[in-house]
C-alpha cells in the first residue's frame, strides 16, 4: 500500500475508535455528575428538614405550657427521577439523632443533617415517603420532652 493510503487508513481508524470511546468517557462523566447533583439536593433536603424542627423547637421551648406546632414542608416530588425517604433516626433511648435522606432503592445516594441534642423521636411519625401529599414536621412538648415527628398531612 502507497504510504497516503495506509496513513488514511490508520486515521479513520483512529477516529473510528475515538469516537466509540468517547461515548464511554461521557456517559460516565455525565453519570457521577447526576449522582452528585442527587446528593445535593438530598443535602438541601435534609437541612431543610433539620432547620424547620430547630425552629419549631426553639418555638416550643419559648413557652412554658405544652404546646404542639406543626409546619408543612414544601418538598419535591422526585430527585433524579427516583422517589426520596426522609427519616427521623434516633438512638437506643429514642433520642433523635439526625435528619436521614436517602434514594428508595439506591441507599449509597444519601444525605444527613444534625438534628439539636436532647429532641425525643415519636416512634409513630418518623419515616416520610415522596409523594404528593404534603409533608408535615412537627414538635411538642408534653411534660418534661420535647418531642418531634414528620408526617404525610
Amino acid at each position: 500500500m502507497p504510504a497516503p493510503t495506509m496513513s488514511h487508513v490508520i486515521c479513520t481508524a483512529a477516529i473510528i475508535v475515538l469516537i466509540f470511546v468517547m461515548q464511554f468517557f461521557y456517559l460516565y462523566v455525565v453519570n457521577n455528575v447526576q449522582a452528585e447533583m442527587a446528593k445535593r439536593e438530598l443535602k438541601e433536603i435534609a437541612d431543610y428538614v433539620s432547620d424547620t424542627l430547630a425552629n419549631l423547637y426553639f418555638l416550643v421551648n419559648s413557652t412554658s405550657s405544652d404546646i404542639i406546632l406543626e409546619k408543612n414542608l414544601n418538598l419535591p416530588l422526585v430527585i433524579a427521577d427516583s422517589v426520596y425517604i426522609v427519616n427521623i433516626q434516633s438512638d437506643a433511648t429514642g433520642f433523635a439523632q439526625s435528619v436521614y435522606v436517602y434514594l428508595k432503592g439506591k441507599s449509597v445516594q444519601y444525605a444527613t443533617a444534625w438534628l439539636l441534642p436532647g429532641l425525643m423521636v415519636d416512634q409513630a411519625y418518623h419515616e416520610v415517603e415522596s409523594s404528593d401529599r404534603a409533608v408535615v414536621v412537627g414538635c411538642g412538648r408534653q411534660d418534661m420532652n420535647v418531642y418531634v415527628w414528620i408526617k404525610e398531612a
